[in-house]
């Protein structure tokens, strides 16, 4: 909760990142938020009661949003969808204007490593932006289970890795109401 919000404030990829391993934490844990409280709020050193009974209130609502919405073994929570959707409709609107040339750039030397991600996803294809988001993901996942990453793999993640950091830049100005008045 505590991390969420900063990241949500500072950087919308490593929220949305973040967001995404939460939700495979709380299927890790069986959506018991008993689990949750024993296993993770009860480990962080720092917080008073009133914090951790906030970070417990989080995870319940996480919980409780997960199974009303049917997405207790895989899929991503709507306000997860909803930061996708917002950053789709940014990068849209970054792509039509010529303003963001350098965007446009980044995004065409990314786009060779989308077309492979997407060409790989069988029948669950997704979105330009959703494409990248998968592929760090997927990575993160694999470096935590200590899985050997190819160069290759390494180099497209750091190219997407740039595309989507200017992508939440340009996000960060956009909800600042700083993008489309400026000259950057």
């Amino acid at each position: 909760m505590l991390t969420a919000s900063a990241k949500k404030r500072e950087n919308i990829a490593e929220y949305l990142l973040y967001m995404w391993q939460i939700e495979d934490l709380i299927r890790a844990f069986g959506l018991d938020t008993d689990r949750i409280q024993s296993e993770i709020i009860d480990k962080y050193s720092g917080l008073d009661e009133s914090q951790r009974r906030q970070m417990r209130d989080w995870y319940d609502s996480l919980v409780d949003m997960m199974r009303r919405e049917g997405v207790m073994t895989e899929g991503h929570l709507q306000l997860n969808k909803n930061v996708l959707i917002s950053l789709d409709d940014l990068h849209r609107r970054l792509m039509a204007d010529p303003k963001f040339a350098a965007y446009s750039a980044e995004f065409y030397k990314t786009l060779p490593y989308i077309v492979e991600i997407r060409a790989k996803a069988g029948e669950k294809k997704a979105g330009e932006i959703e494409s990248c988001f998968n592929a760090l993901y997927g990575l993160m996942m694999l470096r935590l289970q200590g899985k050997e990453v190819s160069k290759e793999t390494t180099e497209a993640a750091a190219q997407i890795s740039r595309f989507l950091a200017m992508l939440a830049a340009y996000y960060k100005k956009d909800y600042n109401n700083e993008l489309f008045n400026s000259r950057d």
